[in-house]
Parts: structure tokens; sequence; C-alpha cells
């Protein structure tokens, strides 16, 4: 008994949530999450008196009134008739629209820019140095007004194009117009059958996926490599193009014409469109090719000259060994780009391109002069739309990086 008494613990004591080191973590954190929670509640009592001395209450029943304005583009049917609520979707709608088109175009060219930076072409090497120091040094907001100042004064206005005496032509057999409103291009006009070809297209793609994960399984295991781009091209296009001619052509397209004293037919991609997608593209891109530039770097030269004395082409070795190790460098800084991106797209307001900011934080807040609601709504938007794009781009990432063994 008295050797079961020495063995025994000391009892527990208030004293040892600060003094014994077991407790003293869990202490700390219990009481400064004890304490932002106390601020926030202050914070939103606070939040709720102010709003009661100014005659306010905070609600969202002011989303159900009649927007009483019109927006465009439009990826969704509306009018002004139509609610506060449906005007913010349609802002929404617009900033996914620049988001992603922006996203895909950045990192075409950021790509291409950050290997193109490595290159021994001196001269190349030098001028993709001066477009990333060009862009990423100038404020983003003076290069989406440089863009809609270079289309406004650099393409001609519509009726440039009318009649004998037009003093500008169309392009690609008379299918496209450039003007300083914005780009007239060929719409697809989707007739029966056509939903035949899109569900083989997609099909087709999935199937061409499924071809690339198959075939480089199939490299590790023989180390016989497979011209995979063109067999992806014709997996994609062939069975696509035989349902087309065998449904009877379904899918034609309206081009524009110019029609008394504007183009009629067709997509009209209005200007300030183009400029906010082209100059985030532009700017984000500079970005991209120093996160491209810096991965590639990380790779061990020795890797490359291996590669080199085994017989592989400069363009494989690229393609086979240091993108793929790149990659995991690549992937985070690009997580943060495409981030930045989405967001910076709320200064499209300045070129008069209707967004999410300049419905619901804009219009509607000076309306309803709601504007905690407003930007609490406004904010909940931003924050749900990275936090999507975080989780597809930390998907691809886990798919990427390195597994231990």
């Amino acid at each position: 008994m008295a050797m079961a008494d020495q063995n025994a613990g000391p009892t527990f004591r208030l004293s040892m949530l600060i003094y014994d080191t077991r407790y003293r973590s869990l202490t700390i954190q219990v009481i400064v999450l004890i304490g932002f929670m106390a601020g926030g509640v202050w914070l939103v009592n606070n939040m709720l008196s102010n709003l009661s001395d100014l005659g306010k209450d905070l609600g969202f029943g002011f989303l159900n009134d009649a927007a009483g304005f019109e927006i465009s583009p439009q990826l969704i049917e509306f009018s002004s008739t139509d609610s506060n609520l449906r005007a913010a979707i349609v802002g929404m709608l617009n900033t996914l629209m620049v988001a992603v088109v922006g996203c895909f175009i950045a990192t075409i060219i950021g790509v291409a820019v950050g290997v193109a930076r490595l290159s021994k072409n001196w001269v190349l090497a030098r001028l993709m140095t001066v477009y990333v120091e060009m862009f990423r040094n100038v404020p983003i907001l003076l290069w989406i007004v440089f863009a809609i100042a270079i289309i406004n004064d650099i393409f001609p206005v519509p009726r440039a194009f009318k009649g004998d005496n037009a003093t500008a032509s169309m392009l690609f057999n008379e299918s496209v117009a450039l003007t300083n409103r914005g780009f007239y291009i060929p719409s697809p006009i989707w007739l029966q059958g056509s939903m035949v070809v899109v569900i083989v297209f997609i099909l087709s793609f999935i199937a061409a996926i499924f071809f690339g994960k198959w075939s480089r399984k199939r490299q590790e295991q023989t180390g016989q490599i497979l011209p995979n781009f063109w067999i992806k091209l014709g997996m994609l296009i062939v069975p696509a193009v035989l349902i087309y001619f065998i449904m009877g052509r379904p899918i034609a397209l309206d081009y524009p014409a110019f029609v008394k004293f504007n183009f009629e037919g067709g997509l009209f991609i209005r200007a300030p469109f183009i400029a906010i997608t082209m100059a985030l593209s532009l700017y984000t891109a500079a970005f991209i090719a120093e996160a491209v530039r810096s991965g590639i770097m990380a790779i061990s030269k020795g890797q490359s000259e291996a590669a080199f004395a085994l017989g592989l082409r400069p363009n494989r070795t690229m393609q086979l060994i240091i993108l793929p190790q790149a990659l995991r460098v690549i992937i985070p800084p690009l997580i943060s780009q495409f981030l930045n991106l989405t967001k910076n797209s709320s200064l499209a307001t300045a070129v008069g391109y209707i967004e999410i900011t300049g419905t619901l934080g804009g219009t509607i807040l000076n309306q309803t002069g709601r504007e905690m609601e407003c930007i609490m709504l406004l904010m909940l938007v931003y924050l749900t739309i990275s936090l999507s794009i975080s989780m597809v781009m930390n998907v691809y990432n886990n798919s990427v990086k390195l597994k231990e063994r």
C-alpha cells in the first residue's frame, strides 16, 4: 500500500492550468478563443445598437424588391422589374465569367512567358523580362483603363463599316467585326439534334482524360511514349464531327451583319469585358511567369543533363522530367494568383463592366441604403468563390505532390 501511494500522481489543482506545462498551452488557447468570441459579440451588439439609433434594422427583405435598373452583359435573362436578388446573381455570374476566362488566358500566357524567360535566345529572354517587369510594377487599375482606351482609340466605330464608302472591313471572310464598342463574332445556332453532338463531345473529353492517365501508367511500366496530344485531339474531334454530319449538321452559325446604324446578329462581346479580361490576364500572367520560372529553376540541372545524355530532346525533357517536378513548386503561388485575379475583377466598374461589386455593392446599395447587408453579402460571395477556387486547386496540388512510399 505504501508503494502504491508513492507512485500516485499529484491531485489536480486549478493552479496547474497556468504552472503545469501539460495544461498551459490549452489554457492560453481557451482564453484567446473566449476573447475573440467576446470581441465578436461586442462588435455585433455595437452594430445593432448603431443601426437602431439610425432607425434601421438588420434584414434582407430588400432582395425581393424590384431592381429598377438594367445590367449588361447578362448570362441569364434579366430586366429592371426583376428582384435585387436576381440582379446580384447576374452580377455574380459576370464576375465568374471574367474569373474563369481570365485565369485560363493568364495561365497559358504565364507558362509560355515563364519558359521563354529561360530561353537561350537572348532577345526572346530579354523581351519577356521587359514584359514581366512592366506589368508587375504598374498598378492593375491603370492597365484596365489603358486597355479600354486602346479599344476606344484604335478600333473604328460601327458606322465605319457602312455602305460602299466604308472605311473599315470585317475580318475572316466578312464574319468578324472589331469596333470600339466591342467585337462582333459568329454565334452558334442550336438546331434539333445539337444536344447529341454536345453529349458526344463531353463523353469524348472524358475519354481523353482517362486515356491520358492510362498512357502515363503505360509509359511508367514500359517506357514507350505515345503521341498523346494527337491521339487526344483525334478523340475530341473525330467522334463529334462524325455525329455532326450524321445528324445533318444541327449546329449552324449566325453571322453579324451591319443593318442601318449598327451590327445585328452574331455574338457581341462588349469592350468593357474585353478590356477587363485582357488587362487582368496580362497582369496576372506576369506573376504566373515568375512562379513558373522559379519552379523550373528549382529543379537540379543535373536531371536535364542526365536526360540529354539518354538522348531525350529538350522539349521531351521539359515535358516529362522538368515540368512534372516543377508543378509542386508552381501550384501554391498559382492558387494565390487565381485568387488575386478573381478579387481584382471588382475593379471592372472603372470601365463600365457590371459585376457583383457594381450590382450588390453599387447600385443596389445606393438605392436601398442597406450598406451593412450589401457589404456582408458581397464579402460572403467573394469568400465563397475564393474558397471554391482554393479547394479545386488544392485537390490538383495533392494529385501532383510527391508521395512518400
